[in-house]
């Protein structure tokens, strides 16, 4: 079963290609690491499978539907370069408010463990915007996980986590791929990336230049796929 399917996606800033002609199938309960160099078109990538931006042409597919349906989109858990929390809240009112919108049963509950599995529980009454970037990481993170999405589309996760909040991360998310969740991630920390991939795709200007399993000699060099399928 697919995830996501994608089918010739182009996507236009003006005249501008930002994708070209992608095409893309991503198998349920796999972790797709996202790479490429900046201006490869990786957020934008995202954005048109959260349904934030729509596509220029092609055909794409998230969860059976187009990412538009408000249905499909309680299914995906999003993270972005805008963190989505409000930061004249706590950290526990900002939680307790998106598990209300997204439904979540016990959502109090949800954002109680939560907030102590991520080692914020001590500043849960803190305002946000009091907070470090690394913090604010974690609690967007944990926005993100609240409502058990299926599918997690994350740009740039481990970004100002310290190496103890980045194995925490790593090890939720190995939990999320264990218990059917698929998971596609954009980063430029590529090592931290592939621990958890299991399959790769490489993006250089807007195209789609290589897509399959994790290798070993990946996880060893990830510089390579660079200079194996994105050479300028």
């Amino acid at each position: 079963m697919s995830a996501i399917r994608v089918s010739d996606l182009w996507k236009f800033y003006g005249d501008l290609p930002a994708l070209r002609g992608i095409d893309l199938e991503v198998s349920a309960g796999t972790c797709v690491a996202l790479v490429g160099r900046n201006g490869a078109g990786k957020t934008t990538l995202l954005r048109v499978l959260a349904g934030l931006t729509r596509a220029g042409r092609g055909r794409v597919e998230v969860l059976g539907a187009s990412p538009t349906q408000a249905s499909v989109r309680r299914k995906i858990g999003v993270l972005g370069h805008g963190l989505g929390l409000y930061e004249e809240l706590s950290a526990w009112e900002n939680l307790v408010w998106f598990g209300r919108v997204y439904g979540v049963p016990q959502a109090e509950e949800r954002a109680r463990y939560w907030l102590a599995r991520t080692g914020l529980e001590a500043v849960r009454h803190g305002r946000v915007r009091e907070f470090s970037r690394g913090m604010r990481q974690r609690l967007a993170l944990v926005r993100v996980l609240l409502h058990d999405p299926e599918l997690l589309l994350l740009d740039e996760p481990f970004t100002a986590l310290d190496d103890r909040a980045i194995s925490l991360l790593q090890q939720v998310l190995r939990e999320r791929l264990q218990q059917g969740s698929t998971i596609l991630m954009s980063t430029h920390q590529l090592r931290e990336a592939m621990e958890l991939a299991t399959h790769v795709a490489l993006l250089h200007r807007g195209r789609l230049v290589h897509y399959g399993e994790r290798t070993p000699e990946m996880a060893a060099d990830p510089a390579s796929l660079y200079e194996r399928y994105a050479r300028d």
